[in-house]
Order: C-alpha cells, then sequence, then structure tokens
C-alpha cells in the first residue's frame, strides 16, 4: 500500500463514527440518537465527532454515499439492453432495491432533512445530478417539449414514492413499485403496450 492509500487514524476515526451511526439508526430513530450515544459506540470522544461532521444530520448525509452509489447503478440500467419497460423496470426496481437495503438510513435522512439546510441542499443536489443523464433518455425518446422537467418531476416522483414507502401508506411495495414502472413508461414512451 502506498501512502495516498493507506488510511490514517482520522480516517479510521470518521469511519468507526459512521458505522456506528449506522448501527445506532438500526435500532432507533434519528431524533432518539445523542451524539455521546455515536461517539461511545465508535470508541472516540464526542469532540472527535464534531471534527468530522458539525451535527447528526451532516453525518447522516455522510452515510448515504453508499445508497447514492447504488442509485447511480440503478439509472445505469436505463442504458441497459432489452425493452423501455424492462429497462425501467429494472431501474425502479433496483432504486427500490437500494431503499430496502438502506431503509433505516432513508428514514434518517428523511428526518435530517427536515432539520438541516444543508443536508436538504445537499439531498436536492443528489437528485438533481441524475437530471442530465434522464434528460438524455426522454429526449432520445421523442415527443416531449422539455426533457428537463419531464426528467425532474419523474425523479420527484421517486422520492415521494421511497417517502411514501418509509413512511406507510395503503399501498404495498408492489403496488408502488409497479405503478411507478407504468407512469414511467408513459410519460417517456408514451403508450408502452
Amino acid at each position: 500500500m502506498t501512502a495516498a492509500t493507506t488510511p490514517t487514524k482520522g480516517d479510521a476515526r470518521r469511519t468507526a463514527l459512521l458505522e456506528a451511526l449506522d448501527l445506532q439508526l438500526q435500532e432507533s430513530s434519528l431524533e432518539s440518537i445523542t451524539i455521546a450515544d455515536i461517539s461511545r459506540r465508535a470508541g472516540v470522544t464526542r469532540s472527535a465527532f464534531y471534527f468530522y461532521f458539525e451535527n447528526k444530520a451532516q453525518a447522516t448525509a455522510a452515510l448515504m454515499e453508499e445508497m447514492y452509489d447504488e442509485s447511480m447503478v440503478a439509472a445505469g440500467y436505463l442504458d441497459g439492453d432489452g425493452t423501455p419497460a424492462a429497462r425501467v423496470e429494472a431501474m425502479v426496481r433496483g432504486l427500490f432495491g437500494a431503499w430496502e437495503r438502506h431503509q433505516h438510513l432513508f428514514r434518517a435522512m428523511l428526518d435530517a432533512r427536515h432539520t438541516s439546510a444543508h443536508v436538504r441542499e445537499l439531498w436536492d443536489s443528489d437528485r438533481q445530478s441524475f437530471v442530465p443523464h434522464l434528460a438524455t433518455v426522454v429526449e432520445a425518446a421523442g415527443g416531449h417539449d422539455d426533457p428537463t422537467a419531464l426528467a425532474s418531476v419523474l425523479l420527484e416522483l421517486n422520492d415521494r414514492m421511497l417517502e411514501r414507502l418509509a413512511l406507510g401508506g395503503p399501498l404495498t411495495r408492489d403496488q408502488l413499485v409497479d405503478t411507478v414502472v407504468s407512469i414511467w413508461l408513459r410519460s417517456i414512451y408514451g403508450d408502452p403496450t
């Protein structure tokens, strides 16, 4: 290992804090967790926490990087092989699958988004980063006056459905997935049948 790839003591502390937060979030809500709980579980001081993160919300946002990466993989399904219906379904199922693997984190991020302007900006920026790629897909399908607007609205739909899944509601996961797939297909490709 070179010096550039060798983890530093600081990297190890930051990683320990994020792992401790992830474990805490699997057991309770972001609101009920304290900085002392996270620090104690990580085996570091509270001041070490504040060296890396301003608050719990920002630490939660740092944890979201893995889910963001998985969402990027899911978005890549739109460029894969197969019919538009198969690609859209693979993307939506990939996104919902990422949510299922990280639902405790997603719920915490919803809380963090409501309490921290910085986290809300990160959330919006992450979602916005998907717009250009999706707008290209929409434009290639043709028939849309404003591919960027449609891409933005479809991504907002995904956010809302994942939020609904996290908070509960009258529809099952499968109903949400099937309906989101249908809306995406009809919006981008017209009647998919």
